[in-house]
C-alpha cells in the first residue's frame, strides 16, 4: 500500500553538546536524528517520545486491510520531506464512489473515499488525519463534505497509534461494509448529550456501588467518554479545530460510536494486560449496541 522504502528509517534522541566543553545543553532540550545517517532533523523536549513512522503506517494499513475495503485501483501516496522531518499519506478508495451522506443530497455526482494524514518528528506537522467523503478538504481540520474520523494533536505522549487506527478501520467500515446504511443512518441520528450520558452510564461506565448495591455511573470513566464524545462532536459535527471545545450540546449515534470505539482500544500501556483490556472492552462496546438505551436511539 504506502511506500516503506521511504519511511524504513528510525528516529532517536541525543544530548546536546556545546564545542568548547562537552558539556550538555539541557535548557534546549535535547536532539532528534535519524539511527540510519545520523542527520540531526529537531530540537525537542527530553520528555518527547518520538511514534516511529514505521508504527504508524503499520497501524494505518491494518486498519485498512481488517475493514475490508476495496482497494481495487486504489491509490496510495507516500511523502517524505525535510530528510525524513515531515510525513505525508493520502489514499483514494474508487472501488466504493459513492453519494456523500443524506445532509448532501442536493448534490448529484458521487466522490471517491479518501484518507490523509500528516505528521512529524520536527513539530511543525501536528498529527492530523481525516477519511471521509468529501470534494476539497484541507490540513486546517475542515472538509467541504463528510468527515467520518479524524485526529488531531500535537506530538505528545497521548498521540495512541492503535486508537487512531481503530478510528480509521471504522470510517472504512463505513464506506465499504454490508451494514453501510445502518452506519449512514447512525451518521444522521441527533444524540444531545443528556442522552449521551445515559447511553454510557447504563453501559460502558456501569458500576455497582457497594454501598447501595445499585447501578451507577463510573464517573471517572463516564467523564473520559464524554470528552471523547465532545471532540468527535467538534470534528465531525463542527468547525474541528477552529471550534472551542465544549460548545456543542448534541452530536450524533456515528459521533457516539466512535467515541466508544476510540476508548475501546485507547488503553494506558504502562499498566499491562493490554490485549486483555482491549477485547474486554470491545466486549463492551458490543453489549452497548444491543442495550435498550442504544436501541432506543437508533429507533428515534
Amino acid at each position: 500500500m504506502f511506500d516503506y522504502n521511504k519511511i524504513d528509517f528510525t528516529v532517536e534522541k541525543f544530548p546536546l553538546f556545546t564545542p568548547e566543553h562537552g558539556s550538555v545543553y539541557k535548557d534546549l532540550g535535547v536532539g532528534l536524528r535519524r539511527t540510519d545517517t545520523k542527520e540531526p532533523i529537531a530540537i525537542v523536549k527530553d520528555s518527547y517520545e518520538p511514534v516511529q513512522y514505521k508504527d504508524v503506517v503499520d497501524g494505518i494499513e491494518n486498519a485498512i486491510m481488517v475493514s475490508g475495503i476495496d482497494t481495487t485501483d486504489a491509490e496510495f501516496k507516500t511523502s517524505v520531506h525535510d530528510s525524513g522531518a515531515k510525513l505525508e499519506l493520502r489514499a483514494r478508495f474508487p472501488a466504493h464512489k459513492q453519494h456523500m451522506i443524506s445532509k448532501f443530497r442536493g448534490y448529484k455526482d458521487k466522490v471517491i473515499p479518501e484518507f490523509v494524514f500528516r505528521t512529524s518528528h520536527d513539530r511543525t506537522w501536528a498529527n492530523n488525519g481525516m477519511m471521509g467523503l468529501w470534494r476539497s478538504m484541507c490540513f486546517n481540520t475542515l472538509v467541504n463534505g463528510d468527515k467520518l474520523s479524524y485526529v488531531y494533536g500535537r506530538h505528545t505522549k497521548n498521540f495512541d497509534v492503535d486508537g487512531f487506527a481503530n478510528k480509521i478501520k471504522e470510517s472504512f467500515n463505513f464506506v465499504a461494509c454490508e451494514g453501510m446504511e445502518k452506519l449512514r443512518t447512525w451518521y444522521i441520528t441527533p444524540v444531545i448529550r443528556e442522552e449521551a450520558v445515559n447511553l454510557f452510564t447504563n453501559t460502558l461506565a456501569q458500576r455497582t456501588d457497594n454501598i447501595t448495591r445499585k447501578k451507577v455511573a463510573n464517573k471517572v470513566m463516564l467523564s473520559n467518554l464524554m470528552k471523547i464524545f465532545d471532540l468527535e462532536n467538534k470534528h465531525i459535527e463542527g468547525q474541528g479545530n477552529y471550534e472551542r471545545y465544549g460548545i456543542r450540546e448534541a452530536g450524533t449515534l456515528w459521533t457516539a460510536y466512535q467515541a466508544a470505539t476510540y476508548w475501546s482500544s485507547h488503553v494506558d500501556k504502562t499498566k499491562g494486560a493490554v490485549h486483555t483490556t482491549k477485547v474486554n472492552r470491545e466486549d463492551r462496546v458490543k453489549k452497548m449496541l444491543v442495550s435498550p438505551q442504544w436501541m432506543e436511539l437508533e429507533a428515534a
